[in-house]
């Protein structure tokens, strides 16, 4: 569907990027930016930076860019017009109604046919748990004690022993394979042709925050392995940005959400009435499912199991959840293995009292930490100390420190005088915090393709900056300086917005360019600034060395195709002024 571009300039100007991605991560100002983990990538150290003047994100971590619609369109994995409708209705304007293009039709029509495609084998599955055949696998989940309500509830099924099984149901049902290969269904084998990914499990379908199932899980029944098998990465499933259990538990009225290992505990804690229970997908947590989680809950509890592997996952899953905004605290359910056997062997009350009881995320790390100390020995006891120490410093709220620190004491018998004289010595000893950009390498050490990629996003930041930039380097370059086609139309636009007075913001500029890989080409141009440390002579001094390598490798291009005299009049004067040029600010 067309929308007209003054309507969607709108739309974008009315949705202040910063505002629209802060309702997703956490953002902190730093500068005149904001930096949050990236919800594209795993990372500890926030390298994603949304900036309201340019009205554009870029995250120096991965490379990904662009402006509001863009975020959305890769975030919540929309297309183009289906961004502009969710921002449209966020900010209260009406759309023209009008008629799809071909291409959108087709777009829309695969994506429903994916999504049936789903729902159909969800129901096929779900049908045969009833039949002779999935006799087995309803046995296995009524002893795991679910009624039959709860059975339902989650769509559990069974996937039949026959590897062609689902495959046949489907086709019967008119679906082409070109849907059912995009599936995740199936596995397709150039000399053996398709069969089923699943066969012989109890399925547990996986849904949406709308409840429309996107994937599927399924537990082996006999001895095969692995003993649980997930839908693969399809255009609807990403297992890194949804939750198992997250279409129901949203709705919970619970302060706090339930974080689980497995699909038994979530539904387990269900039909035991916490209905706030969710789970990762065969995977740690990720940065992507916590930002999802924080829409609906402030808090969480981790309820991971209490092996080994449950506690390394959750030391993972505390900073991870931390970061996002919520309140962390950990269950601690020995001697049981995980939430469905501790239900099981003593009831929803002493699962609540247990959630009551449940120790704060920070402590739970320093109870963690202090396992692998015998604290009986002086100097190890020591070392947990300054080892101890060093996990202070993650609190920036003096109030919040000092609260633990005096819980720290009060468990581990240390006076508060000596903790925190060893936590400023400790914070003394750790190096000052890079900046959010390293300094770049010297021009000299780059070579020509590294100069015009990094030092050509350097002066586009600088050209962008306000008009009196501008005004200093269009004497010396033109956009057809540059070699790089995304680069030149960038400059072009810049170039035209100057000079007519429409200036063109860098985050409106990523509409012009339709491709994806162009846009984050378009955001790193606008995000290489210079060093805010440096000098104004400095500066000054790269600036004129980064607009002369420009211009000379422009020079040595244009050298190889002069064909009239004019042109290499042109040619001579631009040798000249490169040896004169000079930049001052």
């Amino acid at each position: 569907m067309y929308y007209p571009d003054d309507l969607v300039e709108e739309i974008r100007t009315r949705n202040d990027v910063v505002d629209v991605i802060g309702s997703y991560i956490r953002l902190q100002k730093k500068g005149s930016s904001y930096f949050g983990l990236c919800p594209f990538h795993t990372e500890k150290t926030p390298s994603f930076s949304v900036s309201r003047q340019k009205q554009m994100y870029y995250c120096f971590g991965c490379g990904t860019g662009g402006n509001v619609f863009t975020f959305i369109e890769e975030y919540e994995n929309f297309t183009f017009q289906e961004s502009v409708k969710y921002l449209a209705d966020r900010v209260g304007i009406k759309l023209p109604e009008g008629e799809e293009s071909v291409k959108e039709k087709q777009q829309r029509a695969k994506k429903q046919m994916l999504m049936d495609a789903n729902r159909d084998a969800a129901y096929f599955y779900h049908h045969l748990l009833r039949s002779r055949e999935g006799e087995k696998a309803y046995n296995y989940l009524t002893g795991r004690m679910l009624s039959d309500k709860t059975v339902n509830s989650f769509g559990l099924g069974y996937s039949p022993k026959y590897s062609d099984a689902l495959y046949k149901y489907l086709k019967q049902k008119g679906y082409a394979d070109e849907i059912l290969k995009e599936s995740g269904l199936f596995h397709y084998d150039e000399k053996r042709g398709p069969s089923d990914r699943f066969f012989n499990r109890v399925m547990f379908p996986i849904m949406d925050v709308n409840s429309r199932v996107i994937g599927f899980g399924g537990r082996v029944m006999g001895d095969a392995l692995p003993k649980y098998l997930n839908s693969p990465e399809t255009s609807l499933f990403d297992k890194s940005r949804n939750l198992y259990g997250l279409n129901a538990a949203r709705t919970s009225r619970k302060s706090y959400a339930l974080l689980c290992e497995g699909y038994m505990d979530v539904i387990s804690l269900h039909q035991a009435g916490f209905n706030n229970a969710v789970a990762s997908l065969g995977t740690s947590l990720t940065q992507g499912q916590a930002i999802l989680l924080k829409r609906y809950f402030d808090k969480a509890v981790i309820a991971y199991d209490s092996d080994g592997a449950g506690r390394t996952a959750a030391i993972r899953a505390i900073p991870i959840l931390r970061n996002a905004g919520f309140n962390v605290k950990v269950l601690r359910l020995s001697p049981y293995k995980d939430p469905d056997e501790f239900l099981k062997a003593e009831g929803e009350e002493a699962f609540e009292k247990k959630i009551k009881e449940a120790v704060p995320g920070f402590l739970f790390e320093i109870y963690v930490l202090e396992q692998s100390f015998d604290m009986s020995d002086p100097d190890l006891k020591t070392s947990f100390y300054r080892q101890a120490a060093e996990r202070f410093l993650i609190f920036d709220d003096e109030i919040e420190r000092n609260n633990y620190i005096e819980a720290f004491c009060r468990i581990y018998d240390i006076s508060r005088k000596e903790m925190e004289s060893l936590i400023n010595k400790t914070a003394l000893k750790v190096k000052a915090p890079k900046s959010e950009r390293a300094r770049e390498p010297s021009l000299e050490r780059q070579g020509a393709d590294d100069v015009l990629k990094r030092t050509g996003c350097m002066l586009f930041t600088f050209l962008s900056e306000d008009e009196d930039n501008f005004r200093r380097i269009e004497r010396y370059i033109a956009p057809e300086d540059f070699s790089d086609d995304v680069a030149r139309k960038a400059a072009e636009f810049l170039y035209e917005g100057y000079r007519t007075g429409k200036r063109i913001s860098p985050g409106q500029m990523i509409n012009f360019f339709p491709e994806p890989e162009d846009q984050k080409r378009v955001a790193a141009l606008f995000n290489a600034p210079f060093p805010e440390e440096m000098e104004k002579e400095e500066k000054e001094k790269a600036l004129t060395e980064i607009v002369k390598r420009i211009k000379k490798q422009s020079i040595e291009r244009a050298g190889g195709t002069v064909r009239s005299p004019e042109e290499l009049k042109k040619l001579i004067e631009n040798k000249k002024m490169l040896q004169e040029l000079k930049i001052e600010l």
